[in-house]
């Protein structure tokens, strides 16, 4: 960790470290949801576009928005050298890989599983954490990250009963969540420093780059009805874009810590969404996974006694 970085984290103090405020739980729960639905939506514009262009537009749209709200704000810190390299992993880490991957996985297996196994998020960000600070889990943590490994199993066994295709997007979206899990750890730091407005403008709009070959081909095949069109719409500018602001104010009122709960409601949201609006069929066994998922995830998220 930089010089730079330790005082940011060490002032960012919550403004409100009591109970939520009613305000507290709007943007709690409005963050929730958006992120908890971003994969109905994915699957509502895949119905007719190419799994490139829903990352394409999905990434594009975030990156404009996000960058008209970091120049309507006062002058933000720029980059530093020394972090520079770390924005362009995290490009590829948080944004280029995994929002290339969830729309392909999504062509093999539904929404409401694909949220269900993005849940592992926590469990494999500790892992990494224990990795990259060569301290092993132990006590509480080590229980919660065997938890959520049990949970990841039972998800992807129950999910992936119907063949070949199915085990493709499993696979997609767990490799997805494990670069998730990299760039957690990574960008910590950066957001503590930058603040989230300004790396993830930083992040996506290097992303976009990345993304656009991916985009641009197969450009006839797409079907620019009105559903799949308001659906990358909303993921991208909202869902991609706004959801940052409305969580770096949440994250600045209750704290990172208390902030970081909304990961547990993710998972729940794209279940009961996909279960009742697109009537995804998702296993007893993958529910059972998600539970043990959420739990593993919430104890590998304490914080270890020394």
């Amino acid at each position: 960790m930089s010089r730079q970085t330790k005082p940011a984290i060490a002032s960012a103090t919550a403004q409100n470290e009591g109970e939520f405020t009613p305000l507290d739980w709007a943007l709690f729960l409005g963050v929730s949801l958006i992120w908890g639905s971003s994969f109905l939506l994915m699957a509502e514009a895949l119905e007719g576009l190419t799994p490139g262009m829903v990352t394409l537009g999905r990434v594009g749209l975030g990156a404009i928005t996000l960058w008209t709200l970091r120049m309507l704000k006062p002058p933000a810190m720029t980059l530093e050298p020394e972090d520079r390299g770390r924005i362009v992993l995290l490009s590829f880490l948080w944004v280029g890989v995994p929002f290339t991957l969830f729309p392909l996985a999504q062509e093999h297996i539904n929404s409401a599983v694909t949220g269900l196994l993005n849940g592992a998020t926590p469990v494999f960000a500790g892992v990494v954490s224990a990795i990259l600070v060569k301290v092993a889990p132990k006590g509480i943590q080590l229980v919660g990250i065997s938890i959520g490994f049990v949970g990841i199993v039972l998800i992807s066994l129950g999910s992936a009963g119907g063949g070949t295709t199915e085990v493709r997007g499993v696979l997609m979206v767990l490799a997805a969540t494990v670069c998730y899990g990299f760039a957690l750890n990574i960008a910590a730091p950066l957001q503590a420093k930058y603040g989230a407005i300004v790396t993830m403008s930083s992040v996506l709009g290097l992303a976009t780059i990345w993304v656009l070959p991916f985009g641009v081909r197969n450009l006839g095949d797409n079907e620019w009805s009105l559903v799949p069109v308001l659906a990358i719409l909303f993921l991208g500018a909202v869902g991609t874009g706004a959801a940052y602001w409305i969580m770096s104010t949440l994250v600045g009122r209750v704290g990172a810590i208390r902030a970081s709960f909304i990961t547990y409601l993710i998972p729940v949201v794209s279940l009961v969404l996909g279960v009742t609006i697109r009537n995804d069929e998702v296993r007893l066994l993958a529910v059972v996974g998600a539970a043990l998922t959420i739990v593993g995830a919430f104890l590998a998220s304490r914080r270890q006694r020394t």
